[in-house]
């Protein structure tokens, strides 16, 4: 590892410090908007949606999907980013078309407290799952795990984007994330160069691995598509973020943040596909790379993985504080409770990196299947618009998708084979269609069963 890393984490930490304005408001806080009572715009707006979501985990998957699976493994993780563009649907009908400010209060009156009691469940796991898989990644730059390097980068990290956190909530990480965003292009522009400049793109590595049904690329990018409806409603982040600013400019936030996002992540990905292209047996994709392009540029690619993972940390931090303070009501809404939560599940984050599972594609396959209970609620409520689906077909959603990803979760990490020798991939495309299908069937038996007496009130 270079000198040179810790010296960036630094400055980069100093930077976000100094430029992080100190909260006076919960409407700073909590909401996101500035001193002035401004909501952020267009430019702010599209930068944060895409710094947040290009997580590192995000960009390491992208890299290694790209390593094992070639062009389809990195396409099939550029297929989430789709979750702008659907989640820019839900956002517009639960706000414009349904008239309601939060995820929560829509759930709240379509299912009663069952429906905030799941959701909130669900997004509590995602966040601390993106605390952990985030640290994660900072602690492998650092070292191998269990090292003295690789426990001080991890606790070290998670102090860092806490001090900033803290210090001013959504408002500043709104601020912090177009300075982070803007850097991580500048890197990423010069890595992409930099590769071209080499000649290390090519059809031939960019095609290393052919398409083939069967393969696990092509099975991932089906699995991709299934949960692209529903994976951006279970996350905050991204919700927060659509109910800050006016119609037109939350909607073109969305639209811009897909394609950005797309571009950057598959970018990105390309460079664990030359690597992948160029790998001799035994080697990783790190040996690969540093081999292929350099100290300066590995030093490049790994200031990448920092930057995105240090502004995805402040918006997750935020977001929990939100969750729990003002959807969840737990505690009075003060920016001191606010601070209170941002610790807690910053604790439990790092608690997860010391004794939980190192596949860091295991949160993303995990939570995507987990959020897959909330497509029927999409299909059926938010865009057909019908307010009279039982609580008990939302249950039995809820119930199946937290048992497929629970299953999913001890399949993929060998605790369990009840689903054969199948690649892990092929199981969770199998998993994720059985709960699409007992959810969406939940959801019309529901419905099929309401409607006489939906019809027989409505000719009162």
């Amino acid at each position: 590892m270079s000198a040179t890393l810790p010296i960036v984490v630094a400055a980069l930490a100093l930077l976000s410090i100094a430029i992080s304005p100190k909260a006076k408001s919960n409407e700073g806080f909590f909401s996101g908007f500035s001193p002035q009572g401004q909501a952020p715009s267009l430019f702010t707006l599209v930068l944060s949606q895409v710094t947040t979501w290009i997580f590192a985990r995000s960009l390491l998957n992208a890299a290694i999907l790209g390593f094992y699976y070639g062009i389809w493994g990195t396409i099939a993780y550029a297929a989430y980013y789709l979750s702008f563009l659907t989640g820019a649907a839900i956002v517009d009908s639960i706000r414009f078309k349904h008239g309601f400010n939060s995820v929560q209060s829509f759930l709240e009156d379509r299912f009663g407290k069952l429906g905030t009691h799941c959701y909130n469940f669900v997004v509590g796991l995602r966040l601390i799952s993106e605390v952990f898989a985030n640290i994660l990644v900072i602690g492998i730059l650092f070292g191998a795990a269990g090292t003295s390097s690789y426990t001080i980068a991890v606790v070290a990290f998670a102090a860092i984007a806490m001090i900033y956190s803290m210090l001013g909530g959504l408002h500043a990480s709104l601020k912090t994330d177009v300075m982070q965003m803007l850097i991580f292009i500048a890197v990423l522009a010069l890595l992409v160069v930099s590769a071209l400049g080499d000649g290390l793109y090519s059809a031939e590595a960019l095609n290393f691995v052919e398409f083939d049904v069967t393969n696990p690329g092509p099975i991932l990018l089906a699995v991709a598509l299934l949960q692209v409806w529903s994976y951006p409603l279970h996350d905050p982040v991204m919700m927060d973020r659509g109910f800050i600013a006016d119609r037109t400019t939350t909607k073109r936030s969305f639209l811009h943040a897909a394609w950005i996002s797309i571009l950057c992540i598959i970018a990105f990905g390309s460079l664990g596909i030359i690597a992948g292209a160029n790998a001799l047996d035994g080697d990783s994709m790190n040996v690969t790379l540093e081999r292929i392009l350099g100290d300066n540029m590995m030093l490049l690619f790994n200031i990448a993985l920092v930057v995105s993972a240090l502004s995805t940390l402040d918006s997750t931090l935020s977001s929990s504080a939100k969750l729990v303070v003002i959807d969840m009501k737990v505690m009075a809404a003060t920016i001191t409770n606010g601070r209170i939560i941002m610790l807690t599940f910053m604790i439990l984050g790092v608690a997860m990196v010391f004794l939980g599972n190192k596949d860091i594609f295991s949160a993303v396959a995990v939570s995507g299947t987990a959020s897959m209970y909330l497509a029927p609620v999409i299909f059926f409520c938010i865009w057909a618009g019908n307010e009279h689906i039982s609580p008990w077909a939302y249950l039995c959603s809820f119930i199946s998708a937290i048992g497929g990803a629970a299953l999913y979760f001890t399949e993929s990490s060998g605790h369990t084979a009840l689903l054969g020798d199948a690649h892990k991939y092929t199981k969770l495309l199998w998993i994720s269609l059985s709960v699409l299908a007992i959810g969406c069937t939940a959801f019309f038996i529901s419905l099929i069963m309401n409607k006489p007496r939906t019809q027989q009130l409505s000719g009162v």
